[in-house]
């Protein structure tokens, strides 16, 4: 299934914050399962073309995340974090490191907004800096994130 809902990123110059926004068709209690039951982000996060295996998905306040993607040469992507807010139905506040440049940690928001029956996703991103910001956009982030919630909408309109 395709979507109308397109993603919009935007990264304004000289601020280290990347901002996106996004709206799905379905409820908000079901996306915000979709971003805290292990067994649904497995299906839905990231691009298509790689494996996601979860080592740890605890979302609770205080509660750790780790996964990797293996792409199809065998390329293995670890990222990690922490919860630092999870409130049912409304958001969620984490920690974001790439296992490939440890210490470039980014702290990610993320809101869900009722639109009876329907969900807009926002998410601000703060990083450490400048230059890990442009880095992080210039990886590929916005279309691994589009085909994400790509994913995310075809998983909910199975529910």
């Amino acid at each position: 299934m395709t979507t109308n809902n397109a993603l919009v990123v935007s990264a304004e110059p000289g601020v280290p914050f990347v901002d996106s926004v996004r709206e799905v068709n379905a409820p908000v209690a079901d996306v915000f399962r979709a971003y805290t039951d292990p067994d649904l982000v497995a299906q839905w996060l990231g691009p298509r073309a790689m494996v996601m295996d979860i080592s740890s998905w605890d979302a609770r306040i205080g509660g750790t995340w780790a996964y990797t993607h293996t792409d199809p040469d065998g390329n293995v992507y670890g990222f990690r974090g922490v919860f630092h807010d999870v409130s049912p139905n409304r958001g969620i506040v984490q920690t974001f490191e790439y296992d490939g440049f440890p210490g470039h940690v980014s702290l990610d928001r993320v809101a869900f907004e009722d639109l009876g029956g329907r969900t807009r996703i926002v998410n601000h991103t703060a990083f450490q800096s400048q230059e890990d910001r442009d880095g992080m956009m210039g990886s590929g982030m916005e279309g691994g994130m589009a085909e994400g919630y790509d994913r995310l909408e075809e998983l909910l309109a199975t529910k």
